[in-house]
């Protein structure tokens, strides 16, 4: 397997999920725009979203840093919601649980961008397909489930006991699979992920996802020789003889 553009030896492709294979923003605001009316009477569901997801580098880098055990990515975003809400003038406080449990679920609910699916599929004949991620098991199974997104193995930052970018979140992905870790190539948008799974010895496939902040806002380029670059995972698929 492997064999064209720059993935000799590569037996498996693990994908970053938010953002790379899921429109994030998009769907937290479908979630929010609802909750939001009802509870403020505002409409300003993406703000609301961007201002979730900024909460979410801080929350994980306390697991990181060993300042709080680790903790699947759902708990933090439940935290993470009651940070956010008095910004939007709603108290937590004055919210039912479980109405909060329910909108913190529209991360189980993303859609992925309109490639993805086709896409995995073509990959999934030639390389086994894996799940790179900082969100939980239940989470991506729940997305793949409703999306039909076809992986072979769901891992990531829970199975890891890790979140990216540090080393153990990759290189712990690329030993539950028997892999070497140039036998993994991991698939993200962002460069960031790409460059720490590169200085563990992972192979990179950078692809393109102007979307992901919304229209207007600066797309996430590539900004290194990676391994391979693509506009979608079509565009992938193609490259890789998929």
């Amino acid at each position: 397997m492997g064999g064209i553009m720059g993935l000799d030896g590569v037996r498996a492709l693990g994908f970053d999920v938010f953002g790379t294979v899921v429109d994030w923003r998009g769907g937290i605001a479908r979630d929010a725009g609802p909750f939001l009316k009802r509870h403020s009477g505002r409409d300003d569901p993406l703000a609301f979203a961007d201002a979730w997801r900024g909460q979410y580098q801080p929350a994980m880098e306390k697991v990181r840093s060993g300042q709080r055990p680790f903790v699947r990515l759902d708990v933090l975003h439940r935290e993470n919601l009651e940070t956010v809400l008095p910004d939007f003038g709603i108290d937590p406080a004055r919210v039912a649980p479980a109405e909060l449990d329910e909108l913190n679920l529209a991360w189980h609910r993303l859609d992925p961008w309109p490639d993805v699916v086709e896409g995995l599929t073509r990959l999934k004949r030639r390389y086994i397909i894996a799940t790179l991620s900082n969100g939980n098991v239940i989470l991506m199974v729940d997305m793949a489930k409703r999306a039909g997104m076809p992986w072979d193995a769901i891992l990531g930052a829970e199975v890891a006991g890790a979140y990216k970018p540090s080393p153990e979140a990759y290189l712990r992905t690329a030993d539950m699979l028997a892999l070497k870790p140039e036998q993994l190539c991991l698939v993200a948008a962002h460069n960031s992920d790409l460059a720490a799974a590169r200085r563990c010895g992972l192979k990179t496939a950078f692809v393109l996802r102007p979307g992901e902040q919304g229209l207007g806002q600066h797309a996430d380029e590539a900004m290194q020789d990676w391994d391979v670059s693509a506009s979608d995972f079509l565009d992938l698929a193609d490259q890789i003889g998929a």
